[in-house]
Formats: C-alpha cells, structure tokens, sequence
C-alpha cells in the first residue's frame, strides 16, 4: 500500500483550477461544516489564526472525509513545524513569507525524507502512515506532499525567477496584503500599483509553468486573478462568512421590528 494520493496536487498538475476557502476559526467542528461547502481545498491557517499543534492536528483530522483537501499554512518556514503538520497527515504545506531561493530549496528538503530530504523518519507511529498501517509509506511519501511557498513582498519578487526554477516546489501564492504593506499601501490591496504588481506577478508564475494561487473576496479581483493564470484561488474566509451572515440577520429582522 502506498501512501494516499494527494487529490489537491494532482489537480494542479493536470492544469485544473481548484477553488478555496480560508478556515481561521479555532474549531475542528467549524471546520467540518466547512468540509461539507463544496470547496476543493480549504487553508488551515495556522500563521494569522490561535492554533496550536493540537487544534490544527484535530481540523486535518476532521477534513478527512469531507471532500475538501486540507492545506496547512505554518506560522513561519521551520522544519520542526513542517514535520509536526506532515506527520499529522497533512499533504500540502503552505509557507509564508519565502523570501530566497535557498530559502525555497531547504522547504523542499524539509518535506523529503532522506537522502533527499531533512524530514524525520518517524511515520510508524503518525497518522500520516496511518499509524503503521500504510506499509510503503516512507518509500512513496515524496511524491504525495505538496510543496506551496508563498511570496508576498519585494524580496520574494525578486527572487521570484530563481523560486520558479526550483524542483520540489508545487505553487506560489501571491500574499496580497502583506504585498500591498510592503509597497507602501497597507490595508489598500485595490490601489492600482498593487493590483498591477500582483497580476502581473500571477501571470509570471503562470507562464512560467507553475500554479499559481490567491486569496481574496473581492469579486472582481477574483475573476482578474483567475484571468491572470491563478489556478488555486481561496474566495473567502470562515470568519468573514460567519459574521457577514450574522450581520444580515440581526440587520434584517431589527429592522422588521424598529
């Protein structure tokens, strides 16, 4: 048996457009709901959001048979932390705040296992292997982990063109709003040098082969990303879905009685 084949990266390499959603609620169950959506994939965010091991480790956990492949985004780029999200069974890594080539390169090794690789060798006793169960985890793992590195500020553009060229890594998502901060217009992801920098920057991921992906409720933006070449495109966030619907309903019905 090998390990299990991962749907959201087969996906991307069979040039297929998969559509997201951002999960920042601190709850397993919540994330169920989620599962049940509709969404291809759904971002576990464990960089902006109060999760922990435990509470991230109980949301792949609670995705596993609802459809929507789990993506986990790490709060920062360490091997500690990729091994911890790998053995808990997740597939896909996101990473943020890439800023190198050899940054890109060790994220690669981190989710290998030797001799390619700096992952630990301690799936026997993981929910990645199935606790055991998975007899050729180890030998058929590599091919399933799917590697997403997030540039998301003049450094990682400029090196851009080096990350592209690097085995090993699956995607790059356009970080919009740390992007719009870091060129002067924080909290304005529409401004127009923002808007151009990140199409643009869309398109060179695209053309140079590589999914590229986004986050953004924006509807116009979204159809521009998909336009641009986007190909993993989250179009909303769990939080924002919650407290929009409830603002209606309390809206609604106040209104009917004022």
């Amino acid at each position: 048996m090998s390990a299990p084949v991962n749907t959201f990266k087969e996906a991307l390499q069979k040039g297929q457009t998969v559509i997201g959603c951002w999960l920042d609620l601190r709850s397993g169950y919540a994330a169920e709901i989620i599962g049940y959506a509709g969404f291809d994939w759904l971002l576990i965010d464990g960089e902006h959001a109060p999760f922990d091991v435990t509470i991230t480790d109980a949301q792949i956990q609670a995705l596993l048979n609802s459809g929507s492949h789990p993506v986990v985004r790490v709060p920062v780029g360490e091997t500690w932390m990729i091994k911890q999200m790998l053995d808990s069974g997740a597939q896909s890594i996101l990473v943020p705040m890439v800023e190198s080539a050899d940054q890109a390169r060790q994220l690669v090794r981190d989710c290998r296992y030797p001799p390619n690789g700096d992952r630990g060798v301690g799936y026997a006793l993981a929910r990645a292997s199935r606790f055991g169960t998975v007899e050729n985890y180890g030998a058929t793992a590599d091919r399933e982990i799917c590697l997403l590195v997030q540039v998301e500020n003049r450094k990682g553009l400029a090196a851009l063109d080096e990350i592209l060229t690097i085995e090993g890594i699956d995607g790059v998502f356009v970080g919009p709003a740390d992007l719009a901060a870091d060129m002067g217009h924080i909290g304005n992801m529409s401004h127009p040098e923002v808007q151009k920098t990140i199409m643009d920057t869309l398109r060179k991921i695209d053309a140079a082969g590589m999914p590229a992906g986004i986050l953004t409720s924006d509807e116009k933006m979204i159809r521009d990303s998909l336009k641009a070449g986007a190909r993993f495109v989250a179009t909303a966030v769990d939080i924002e879905l919650l407290l929009s619907s409830a603002r209606d309903s309390a809206s609604k019905w106040k209104n009917e009685v004022s």
